[in-house]
């Protein structure tokens, strides 16, 4: 690899890539910083004037997933340095990077932003072959990668390294596929969203240097935190360039130039990489000293500016808005409906899944409450249920619901790239909600289980409290893919409007400068104050789209006359104590049998599984049997939120019933495993079985019976004289090296 970078990176190339590099920044840079005054401007006219947008009825969860790990498990990876493949110890903490090894800080961790998960060779193979045309291997022909198993996951990037892991069963691939997945959701999703001055600023700054290159529609690489969006836009540029002036040079059968090329393109995306986070830092720094005296200015002159605002824009509007009407009437209006039935149709049946789980996961706990003696182990099951959101697996079906978006014949005119964008932010506001739902549950029943409730009060509790957050999710959930549609098709229709004006109308933008005071100037620009009145000559068609969607009740969208304000004024209020820690306080009883000894072993035994207890999924491990109350007829997801009522009975029926004797904890019928076996699947006489693979895709809500298990999040119950469990960590960021 030595030789390979030294041939084709010399110092002479290395300056040349250097000077490009700031070249690209020094350029971007000076849109950033133009765009910081307005987004400043715009932050602080929202704070004052608002928006009045509908109440959240659901309360949202502060601190998510603090200190959590969201999955552990042995992975076979192959180290390009030695050309062997490794089995590795693998974690992924609560920052969703792929940690390895147990050491504190893990030794390296991968941030996955912009990277695709592929589960073939032959998928990696042709990604690779395009990047470098004329490589394509002959048939016959030794290809750059073998997998020892029939199970690969492949994580490929444009620009940086490639990440070769595989899996020994089909069961954990598609568990740890799932995982990585929601890394790769995670870490795409960088840029904050409470970032109301930095985030904004940087994504239009990001738009506004693209469009100067006459690129326009979405990009698929706006992916990951903002150093690493500036290096894919460095990269954007800078790859095909190294590319045209390389490729001939590289020497060796097609398979050998893929791999040199792969390890040049690394090497000079960590050098840009490297660049750009000294120059954005430094600019960022810059730009926060200066920010106090500039919110001085606006607050000053707030008025001042708005009047000087709408004046340009007034004459924008005067000049421009004929000829974007008639754009909008020939070229966008017509497909307005297409494309937002397109985007309700997945999307809403996504939603309608986590509301199906959310419900199936409250209802099986009741059932466990139940069958297991009531509040003594409530404080286990609640655990669980406060880390659903943040379950890759028991997520999967919702996130599945998103694959078939497709905007066919759509998706070439409006010059969409790729549908991957909508589908990722769907999802993320899909865990939002469930996170959100849940934490509101664990609130509601907090503040019940004061009262002191008995076993059969606890459950009819469980049953009111779930009725009344299925109906704050509804609403909520309504609220959010509303606005969802809205930002979608706001996406879509104005990068091609802009493109479609640009030749007729961006010329004529200059002479508007002179309308702008000079004081003013960081805080207006022409070019936003034209896209505005652009945004607005298309706003009322998809506003009147998406209303009439809801008027119709597709979907189980809401009218935006039905408006649920302060239905719970003091529901909020509670959302502002501490968090809730299930297994301190309603944890200790059940944790209690089986340690006898000296009078330490208990508190030791209790605090290592309470730690164990705050991983999400558990190592790797194939579960074959069901909870002893699985043969109970299982309660349909229900539908409506009057449909919960079907429920009553049954679970009236299991309160007069008595409970069936449980013979060993709850273990899913497996023993428990402290270290994992990739090589040999548990149960090695007969197949691997997983929920995942037993059900057809989209039914595992539906058919899968109740599984709260102590293996679903870690836990594992020791038996005397067992062995001692892992022991995993979370990720400390003193001292980690992040690799891409």
């Amino acid at each position: 690899m030595g030789d390979v970078l030294s041939t084709h990176l010399d110092d002479a190339r290395r300056q040349h890539i250097a000077e490009k590099t700031g070249k690209i920044l020094t350029e971007f840079l000076r849109f950033y910083e133009d765009q910081y005054g307005v987004a400043l401007f715009n932050s602080m006219r929202h704070e004052i004037e608002g928006t009045g947008a509908p109440q959240a009825q659901l309360l949202w969860r502060k601190v998510p997933l603090e200190e959590r790990i969201i999955f552990s498990g042995n992975l076979f990876q192959y180290q390009e340095d030695n050309k062997k493949w490794r089995n590795r110890f693998s974690l992924v903490p609560h920052n969703y990077g792929l940690a390895y090894e147990r050491q504190v800080p893990p030794r390296a961790v991968i941030n996955s932003a912009g990277y695709k998960i592929l589960t073939s060779v032959d998928q990696y193979l042709e990604l690779v072959g395009n990047s470098l045309p004329g490589t394509t291997s002959k048939s016959g022909n030794t290809p750059i990668l073998k997998c020892p198993t029939q199970f690969p996951l492949i994580l490929w990037h444009p620009s940086a390294r490639h990440y070769y892991f595989c899996m020994m069963t089909e069961a954990e691939q598609d568990k740890w596929q799932a995982v990585l997945q929601d890394c790769v959701r995670h870490c795409n999703n960088g840029i904050p969203e409470d970032s109301k001055v930095e985030g904004p600023a940087f994504t239009d700054a990001i738009r506004m240097y693209r469009q100067s290159k006459e690129l326009y529609g979405t990009w698929e690489m706006l992916c990951g935190n903002e150093v690493q969006i500036l290096s894919n836009l460095v990269m954007e540029e800078l790859g095909p360039e190294l590319k045209a002036e390389l490729a001939p040079r590289l020497k060796g059968k097609p398979q050998e130039r893929q791999r040199q090329w792969i390890q040049i393109s690394d090497a000079v995306y960590r050098m840009v990489y490297e660049q750009a986070k000294a120059r954005f830092e430094a600019v960022l720094s810059k730009l926060q000293l200066a920010r106090p005296a500039m919110e001085a200015v606006i607050r000053t002159d707030m008025d001042q500016i708005i009047t000087s605002k709408e004046h340009l824009a007034s004459k924008i509007r005067a000049s421009i808005l004929p000829k974007a009407e008639v754009c909008v009437r020939n070229h966008v209006q017509p497909y307005i409906p297409s494309i937002l039935e397109a985007l309700m149709v997945p999307t809403s049946q996504g939603f309608t899944e986590v509301r199906d789980v959310f419900f199936k996961e409250v209802t099986d706990m009741n059932l466990n409450v139940i069958n297991e003696g009531g509040i003594d182990k409530l404080g286990e099951y609640m655990e669980k249920l406060s880390q659903l959101a943040y379950h890759p697996l028991k997520m999967q079906s919702c996130y599945e619901k998103m694959e078939p978006l497709r905007l066919d014949g759509l998706q070439q005119r409006f010059d969409v790239s790729s549908t991957s964008v909508f589908k990722q932010r769907a999802q993320i506001h899909m865990r939002e909600q469930m996170d959100n739902a849940v934490y509101t549950f664990e609130t509601l029943l907090h503040q019940e289980l004061g009262k002191g409730p008995t076993k059969e009060e606890l459950c009819k509790s469980i049953q009111r409290i779930l009725e009344r957050v299925l109906k704050k999710y509804d609403y909520d959930s309504s609220s959010v893919r509303k606005r969802f549609f809205r930002e979608a098709l706001l996406q879509i229709t104005i990068p091609f409007l802009l493109k479609k004006l640009a030749p007729t109308c961006k010329s004529e933008l200059s002479r508007f400068q002179e309308l702008i005071f000079e004081d003013f100037a960081r805080f207006i620009l022409v070019e936003n104050t034209y896209e505005e009145v652009v945004l607005q000559t298309v706003m009322k068609d998809i506003l009147q789209a998406v209303k009439e969607a809801a008027v119709q009740r597709k979907h189980n969208l809401y009218r935006d006359s039905v408006v649920m304000h302060n239905s719970d004024p003091n529901l909020h209020l509670l959302a502002e104590g501490a968090p809730i820690d299930w297994g301190e306080e309603y944890g200790g009883s059940g944790d209690s049998g089986g340690h006898t000894g000296s009078p330490g072993v208990p508190d030791a035994a209790l605090s290592e599984k309470r730690r164990r207890a705050k991983q999400v999924v558990s190592v790797v491990q194939d579960e074959e049997a069901g909870l002893p109350f699985e043969a109970v007829p299982e309660p349909l997801s229900p539908a409506s939120p009057d449909s919960v009522t079907e429920l009553r009975g049954l679970l009236a029926q299991d309160l007069r019933a008595e409970s069936p004797p449980l013979a060993s904890p709850l273990l899913n019928g497996a023993p428990a495993q402290e270290t994992p076996q990739p090589v040999v699947a548990p149960g090695a006489t007969s197949p691997p079985s997983s929920p995942l693979r037993q059900l057809p895709p989209g039914k595992a809500v539906d058919l899968e019976a109740p599984k709260p298990s102590d293996q679903e999040t870690g836990e594992q119950v020791s038996s005397p004289g067992g062995r001692p469990p892992i022991h995993t960590t979370t990720e400390d960021s003193a001292g980690v090296q992040t690799e891409f």
